[in-house]
C-alpha cells in the first residue's frame, strides 16, 4: 500500500469531520453563543485569565495537549500492525478524542471556567469532587516527573535540539511581550520568532551540546534538575509571558514542520512495509484491549481534559472559537499521530529493516526506539524535499522536544491548580499561593524522579499512567454526558464514547492487575487497585446523579 493514499484518506477524513461533525456539535449540541460572555473576560487578572486571539489560543491548546504522546503511542503501536493503528487514530480522534476535549471546555465555560475536577462537585457530589481531584493529582505527577525524564533523555540522545529549546525562551518572551505591551499583534513576532526557531536549528545540528557530569549527578540527573526549576518558573509567571507565545511558536514549528514531512511523503511517495495487521506480536499484550490504551493521546487523552478546562478556558476570548481551539486541537493532533503512523511503517526502506526495529515488543517499547522511528521516518521524508539529513533529522527532533517541554511546563502549572482545589477543601489557603503550589508540584515530581538512580523514579509508576489517562477521558466524558442530561440536551455523542473507554480501560486496568499480582510487583498492584476502585466509586456517584433526574441548570 502506497502511503499517499492512507495520507489523502485520512486528512480528508480529518476535514470533513472538523467542518460538519465538529460544526454539528457546536451548533445543535452546544449551542455556542458568540454574545455569552466567557471567564478569560469575567474574571480577566492579566496573569491566568487573560483573553486571547484564537489563532494564538489553538497554538498554546495544541502543543499543550500533544506533547510526545501523540508521536510514541503510534509508535508503539504499530507492532499490531499498520490497518489497526491509522484506524484507531482517525475514528478515536474524530468521533471520540475530539469530542471528549471539545465537550470538556464548553462544560467548564458554562461553568465559569472550573476544571473538570471542580465540576464533579456541581454534576455529581462534593464526595466524589475529591476522589477526582486524587486521580488528576495522581496522574499529573506521573506526567511531570516522567517527562523531566523523557526530555532529559532526548536531549542526551539529540544533543542538536540543546540550543534551540533553551534559546526559544527568550523568543518566547520577545512575542508576548511584543503582543500584550507593545500592542504589535501576533502575525510579525510569531513569524520573526518562527525564522530565529529555525536558525538555531541550523546551528543546533552544526554544535550540539551534551551534558557532563555535575554536582547534582549524571549528565541527565542535571537536565532534570533543569527542566523542572524551568516548569516551576513558567508556571508561577503570567500565561501570556511565556507559556503561551512559547506554545504559539510550538504550533507553528508544527504546521512548517508536519507540512514538509507530509510534501516529503507525497515526493517520496513510500510504500507501507510493516504488516496490515498483526495480531499476536512477540512479547505484546492482546491487541484489544491495550491498543487503545497504547495510542493513547492519539486517539483520546484524558489528560486533555485537563488542559481544555484548565489553563484553555481561561484564556478563550469568544464562545464561538471554542470549536477551533477545542475540537479543531484534537484534529490538529490527530493528523500528528497519522504522520507518526506513517513515519513508523512507511519510513523503513525495507520489510527486513522495519522486522529487525520492531522484533520484538521489548525491542520496539523502548524510549529511544519509539521516538528514534518517527525521528528517522520523519527526517527521511523531508529528506525527500532535497534537505540535507542533518538539518532534516533537526527539524524533527526540535518538534518532538517542543511538544514534550510545553507539556511539562502546561502540566506543572495545572498541578499547581490541583493542588490550590484541594486546598480549599481542607482550609489549606495556603495552598492557593501561586509559588507554594507551583513549588510543590514542581519538586514533588522532581523527588519522584530522584527515587531511582539516574533519575528514573517516575519509571516506577509509569506502567499506571496508560490506563489512568484514559480512565480519566472515560470519566471527563462522563462529566459530559451528565451535563448534557441535566440540560436536556442529546447525550448520545458523549455516552457512547464515555461508554467505550470505561470498558476498554476498565479491561486492561483488571488485565493488568493480574499481572502485577502474579509477578508480585506489590506496590503496581495496590495502586492500580485503588484507582480501579476509586473509579468504580465515582461511576456509582455518577449513576445516582443520573437517577436524580434532569433540573434546569444551564
Amino acid at each position: 500500500m502506497n502511503a499517499i493514499i492512507i495520507a489523502v484518506i485520512a486528512l480528508g477524513s480529518f476535514y470533513m469531520a472538523y467542518k460538519f461533525y465538529g460544526g454539528f456539535l457546536a451548533k445543535k449540541i452546544y449551542a455556542l453563543d458568540p454574545d455569552r460572555k466567557t471567564p478569560a473576560h469575567e474574571f480577566e487578572d492579566g496573569f491566568d485569565y487573560v483573553p486571547t486571539d484564537k489563532r494564538v489560543l489553538w497554538g498554546h491548546h495544541f502543543t499543550s495537549i500533544a506533547g510526545a504522546a501523540p508521536i510514541v503511542g503510534p509508535a508503539i503501536a504499530v507492532i499490531w500492525g499498520w490497518v489497526p493503528a491509522i484506524l484507531w487514530v482517525v475514528l478515536g480522534t474524530i468521533m471520540m478524542g475530539a469530542v471528549h476535549d471539545f465537550g470538556s471546555l464548553v462544560v467548564s465555560l458554562r461553568h465559569k471556567g472550573k476544571s473538570i475536577g471542580e465540576l464533579t462537585e456541581d454534576l455529581i457530589s462534593n464526595r466524589s469532587r475529591t476522589l477526582f481531584l486524587l486521580i488528576i493529582l495522581f496522574l499529573l505527577l506521573l506526567v511531570i516527573a516522567v517527562f523531566a525524564f523523557v526530555i532529559a533523555v532526548l536531549f542526551d540522545k539529540y544533543p542538536i535540539a540543546v540550543f534551540p529549546i533553551w534559546f526559544e525562551i527568550p523568543l518566547a518572551i520577545f512575542v508576548g511581550w511584543s503582543i500584550y505591551k507593545f500592542k504589535w499583534g501576533a502575525t510579525v513576532p510569531a513569524a520573526i520568532a518562527l525564522v530565529v526557531m529555525y536558525i538555531t536549528i541550523w546551528i543546533g545540528s552544526q554544535h550540539p551540546i551534551t551534558m557532563p557530569e555535575t554536582f547534582l549527578g549524571s549528565g541527565l540527573v542535571t537536565w532534570e534538575w533543569i527542566i523542572i526549576i524551568y516548569a516551576f518558573c513558567a508556571s508561577v509567571l503570567p500565561v501570556w509571558t511565556l507559556l503561551q507565545p512559547r506554545d504559539y511558536i510550538n504550533a507553528e514549528e508544527l504546521i512548517v514542520g508536519l507540512g514538509l514531512m507530509y510534501a516529503g511523503l507525497f515526493v517520496v511517495a513510500p510504500t507501507i512495509v510493516a504488516p496490515a495487521v498483526q495480531a499476536h506480536p512477540e512479547g505484546a499484550p492482546s491487541m484489544i484491549p491495550f491498543l487503545f490504551i497504547t495510542i493513547a493521546c492519539g486517539a483520546i487523552s484524558g489528560f486533555h481534559s485537563l488542559v481544555s478546562s484548565g489553563t484553555t478556558v481561561r484564556q478563550l476570548d469568544n464562545e464561538k472559537d471554542a470549536q477551533m481551539v477545542g475540537y479543531g486541537g484534537m484534529i490538529g493532533e490527530g493528523i500528528l499521530s497519522t504522520m507518526a503512523v506513517l513515519a513508523c511503517t512507511a519510513g523503513f526502506t525495507s520489510v527486513a529493516l522495519w522486522k529487525e526495529h520492531y522484533s520484538s515488543w521489548g525491542a520496539a517499547a523502548g524510549l529511544g526506539a519509539k521516538v528514534g522511528a518517527f525521528v528517522d521516518g520523519g527526517a527521511r521524508f523531508i529528506q525527500g524535499l532535497g534537505i540535507g539529513e542533518s538539518f532534516a533529522t533537526g527539524i524533527v527532533v526540535v518538534l518532538v522536544v517542543s511538544f514534550a517541554m510545553t507539556t511539562i511546563d502546561t502540566a506543572t502549572r495545572l498541578q499547581r491548580y490541583v493542588i490550590g482545589e484541594l486546598g480549599s477543601d481542607y482550609n489549606l489557603n495556603f495552598l492557593k499561593n501561586r509559588y507554594i503550589g507551583s513549588f510543590i508540584a514542581a519538586f514533588s515530581a522532581l523527588a519522584l524522579c530522584l527515587l531511582k538512580a539516574g533519575g528514573k523514579g517516575g519509571l516506577i509508576l509509569w506502567p499506571l499512567f496508560g490506563t489512568s489517562n484514559q480512565l480519566l477521558a472515560g470519566l471527563a466524558l462522563l462529566m459530559v454526558s451528565l451535563w448534557l442530561y441535566k440540560t436536556k440536551k442529546p447525550t448520545i455523542y458523549a455516552f457512547l464514547p464515555m461508554c467505550f473507554m470505561l470498558f476498554m480501560t476498565m479491561w486492561a486496568m483488571l488485565v493488568n492487575i493480574s499481572n502485577y499480582w502474579n509477578s508480585e510487583n506489590w506496590l503496581l498492584m495496590a495502586i492500580g487497585s485503588i484507582l480501579f476502585i476509586l473509579a468504580l466509586w465515582l461511576v456509582g456517584e455518577a449513576y445516582l446523579a443520573f437517577k436524580k433526574g434532569r433540573s434546569a441548570t444551564t
